[in-house]
Formats: C-alpha cells, structure tokens, sequence
C-alpha cells in the first residue's frame, strides 16, 4: 500500500529550479563575457607587405615627368602662294644643306603675272622717256623765249639810255625819251616774268618726273616680288639637318595642289636636342630656370638644366624645357619619348621614409610602425614635403622605425595588425 510523499515532490521542485537558475546564470554570464571580447587581431603575410625605415639626413626633392626629345632649331617650310607640287626630291630622313631642293611647285597665274608686269614695265619707261624728251623740248622753247626776251630787254635799255642822252642835248623831246623808257622797263618786266615761269616748270618736271618714276618703281617692285615667288616655287632646306617631315597633317603628294602659308616640309637639326617635359601643375610651382635635372631616354642618362618654364597651364601641366649638357647618346632623335626627373632642393637633417600609397605633402596619415613582436601598431604620422620617391615625416616616427607604406585600408578598423 502506497502512502503519499508531499515532501520528496517539493525537494524535486526545488532542484529543479536551482538548476533552471544556475542555468540562467551561466547563459548571461557567457554571454557577458562573449561581448567583452576584443576582436582578434588580424594576421597580414609579410610577403604582400611594403615597407620602409625611417631614415635621418638629406633628403633630395624632386619632381618627375614624362616627355619626348626637341630639336633646339626647327625650320618650317611654307609656300609663299598657292601651286602644285611636281616634283619631290628628298623624303624624310635625308640629310639636307641649304641650297637642297627638297621639293618644285609650279604656278601658270604665277608666271603670267611676271609676263604682264614686264610688258607693263617696258611701256611705262616708253611713257617715261617721252616725258623727258617732252620736258625737254618745253624747257628748250621757254630758254629760247627767255633769250629773246633777253635781246629785246637789252636793246631797249639802250635805246633808252641813248634817248636820254639825246634829250639831255635837247635833240628830242620828252615824249620820245618817256616812250623809249617805258618800252625798256616793260621788256625787264617780261623777262623776269619768264625767268619765273621757266623755275616754276622746272619743279613741274620734276614733280611729273617723281610720279612717272613711282610708277616705274611700283611696277618693278611687283615684279621682284612675283620672281621671288616663282623662286620660292623651288622650296630649299634653307639649313643643315635632316628632312623630318613631308607636309603637316598628313604627307604631301606630287600633283597635289596646296594653298598660301601651307606648310610643305620641316627641317631639323639632330645634333642639337632639347627635353621638352610635363610637370603636373601641382608640382611645377617649385620648378626654377637652373636647376639640374636628368633625362632618361631608356637606354642613357643624360644630365640637364632646367632653361625655361612655361607660365601656362595646359591639361593640367606645364612644360618645362631641359637643356641637355655634353654629348647626346647613340639612339637620341627628336621626338624620342623620355622621361625627367628635376631636382628641387636637398633638405638636410630631416627624417624621411619612401613615399607612402596615400601620402600627401602637409597631411597627417595613419600608419602601422612595427615593432620586435611582429605587431603593427597604428600611429599618427604628419608629413612635410614630398620628393617623388620619398616624403619629409615631421612627427609620429623615429629614425629606425620600420613602417608599413602599403595600402592598409581594409584594416582601418584595427589598431594593431599581426605580421608573419
């Protein structure tokens, strides 16, 4: 026969529910712990790493573009009218002096012109020695005018001088001494007249003279010009060099017709090159005539100097000439690609490392310095001024430090990194 047992079923009750407590207990407590835990550190292989030691001492800036070799000297060919090309003597490349003629144009219009002009030339000196015979013959007529003027004036000055004595003998009367008188003065009067007549026709001669010679002049002129542009149908090298290109846009052909200042040919010296190079236009402003620079032309370092900065900006550059100094290299020809690299200023006892990705002169970056526990720990670094390869650390670094200039942006989150 059973008997109840209220107390057995209430200790189980009891157990039952400590245990659900201890339970509860333990959940939150792990789960306490579960969310103070610091995430693990990441581990980075060394392998993929770049790095660098903070260094103190010199640092050289200097900026690098990239550009192609010049010819110091170029002449470009152009025609002085329009033509059409009949022949070309030399291609590019041809070594050319002078007196070469890389090409011949011809011109009917041109050389109808020359033959009008000279047959316009031919009758205007016809009209210009008829002038002068006719002026000629004037002056003649006016000389003979004047002489006989001359004789009339001189013979009634002295029948006039004759009369008077003959009146001062009381040989004739007053009236005849008068008339005599008056007829010599008048013969004075048209004497001198015609003198001024025959001066004020010399200038007149003249004047027609110069107009005539202007005309002549005008018209040999025109005709020089016209000859020289039938000379320069004949286009010469004008200089020493090489033959670098035939036309401009695109390479010209015999028959084809070409225009006025079209551009025909252009001419070069090899030997004498300069570097044309592209600074970005935020580098170039620390850029000055003078400073050294070298040009690397693939296969050679040439030494330069800096001679000329352009004061405009194009496409986000400027252009900076490079005077190459000593011999060029074998291979040197213009527009070989190459690329410069000009030094700035050396800065003396700065601490530096290699450029690192995302560093940027005057800002401040974060960085991982490693240490002998192989951890990275990330640090503040402010920058100075940069080079190309290298920029100025100013605070947050030590000489010696080893530091990571790899992009380290998927680890932004973390403050220390674990290398192996």
């Amino acid at each position: 026969m059973d008997f109840a047992r209220p107390d057995i079923k209430k200790r189980k009750a009891k157990i039952r529910t400590a245990w659900i407590g201890l339970g509860i207990v333990a959940f939150i407590g792990a789960s306490v712990g579960i969310l103070n835990l610091k995430p693990a550190i990441p581990v980075v292989t060394k392998s993929t790493l770049w790095t660098d030691s903070v260094q103190k001492g010199t640092m050289i800036r200097n900026v690098r573009g990239n550009g192609a070799l010049e010819p110091e000297k170029i002449v470009y060919l152009q025609s002085e009218t329009e033509g059409r090309i009949e022949k070309i003597n030399v291609l590019p490349g041809a070594i050319v002096t002078p007196d070469t003629v890389i090409m011949e144009l011809s011109n009917r219009q041109l050389e109808q012109s020359i033959f009008d002009l000279k047959q316009r030339i031919k009758a205007s000196e016809a009209r210009m020695d008829d002038l002068v015979v006719t002026l000629q013959s004037s002056r003649l007529q006016k000389e003979s005018l004047i002489a006989t003027l001359q004789s009339s004036y001189t013979m009634a000055k002295l029948e006039a001088e004759a009369d008077e004595i003959l009146f001062s003998q009381q040989v004739i009367p007053e009236i005849t001494r008068r008339q005599s008188s008056s007829k010599a003065a008048n013969a004075k009067v048209m004497l001198d007249l015609e003198k001024k007549r025959l001066l004020i026709g010399d200038e007149s001669e003249q004047s027609q003279l110069k107009v005539a010679q202007a005309d002549l002049d005008n018209l040999k002129a025109s005709l020089e010009l016209k000859i020289k542009q039938l000379n320069a149908l004949k286009v010469l090298a004008g200089i020493d060099g090489v033959l670098q290109e035939i036309g401009d846009q695109q390479r010209l052909r015999v028959g084809q017709r070409i225009g006025p200042s079209s551009t025909l040919a252009k001419v070069v010296q090899p030997d004498k090159l300069k570097a044309e190079i592209e600074i970005a236009e935020t580098q170039a402003r620390d850029v000055q005539i003078g400073q050294k620079a070298e040009i690397d032309t693939r296969n050679s370092i040439i030494s330069g100097l800096v001679e000329r900065v352009d004061p405009a900006v194009k496409n986000g550059t400027v252009t900076v000439d490079i005077r190459l100094l000593g011999d060029l290299p074998k291979g040197a020809r213009p527009d070989l690609s190459v690329d410069g690299t000009i030094e700035l200023e050396k800065l003396e006892g700065v601490m530096f490392i290699k450029r690192p990705v995302n560093g940027q002169p005057f800002t401040t970056l974060k960085m991982f310095v490693l240490g002998e526990d192989g951890i990275g720990r990330k640090v503040d670094v402010e920058f100075g001024r940069t080079s190309v390869t290298t920029i100025e650390v100013l605070s947050g670094l030590e000489p010696g430090n080893q530091v990571i200039l790899s992009d380290m942006t998927q680890w932004e989150d973390f403050n220390e990194v674990k290398v192996n």
